[in-house]
């Protein structure tokens, strides 16, 4: 397992983390979704997992990174009301994209809070929510949604083409069949946000002004 995690340190520039649990069972759900990323992260391509469900393996990719960018953002302390309130992750129209969130976050921390996963609809509140994932298939409201939040610390992602335009901080893109995504500084900075340079190094593009 070690070295599997170390493969995907050097492939990303992140630092993965694996829970505290010491069950076979869990070790192999963990290798699985490691090996599943390899298929998809820059520089790695689909091998043995050919075969499997396109849709499905994407969304294990994003699903490991919208974790991962939990911990490389310097949250504001308004993103928390308490320091024991748990870090919220939104799904809004990706059922299987939660599902995978759901799986992978058992037992897993950020800064020592727990991570709780919340699918959400585009007229339900964002109250309590730190990271919204808003699928390709609601990208219509997304404006919509940014204007609601305005300057709260609010990491908004996204997967549709010209979506920093719309004022997403993390927008996923596809590039024969790896995933990657590009980074609005601006967008960040409306919403209070400080993003690592870990993260912005890894990244496909950084806009550093309006989109």
């Amino acid at each position: 397992m070690a070295h599997v995690t170390n493969r995907l340190q050097a492939a990303t520039g992140l630092h993965w983390v694996p829970a505290n649990s010491g069950s076979r069972l869990f070790r192999t759900a963990i290798a699985l979704v490691f090996l599943t990323i390899f298929a998809c992260v820059p520089g790695w391509r689909a091998t043995a997992q050919a075969a499997e469900d396109a849709g499905l393996i994407e969304y294990r990719v994003k699903a490991a990174y919208l974790y991962r960018f939990a911990g490389y953002v310097n949250w504001p302390s308004t993103a928390f009301v308490r320091p024991d309130v748990p870090l919220t992750i939104a799904v809004m129209g990706a059922d299987g994209l939660a599902s995978e969130l759901e799986q992978m976050l058992s037992g897993r921390t950020v800064d020592d809070r727990t991570v709780t996963v919340k699918r959400i609809k585009p007229a339900d509140s964002l109250t309590g929510v730190n990271i919204l994932f808003v699928s390709k298939n609601e990208a219509a409201y997304l404006a919509q949604l940014v204007q609601s939040v305005h300057t709260r610390p609010i990491l908004i992602v996204t997967e549709s083409p010209g979506a920093l335009r719309q004022g997403s901080v993390i927008n996923f893109t596809v590039d024969e069949k790896r995933v990657r995504f590009e980074v609005s500084l601006e967008a960040a900075g409306k919403s209070g946000l400080k993003l690592s340079s870990r993260l912005l190094a890894v990244a496909q593009q950084v806009v550093t002004g309006a989109p």
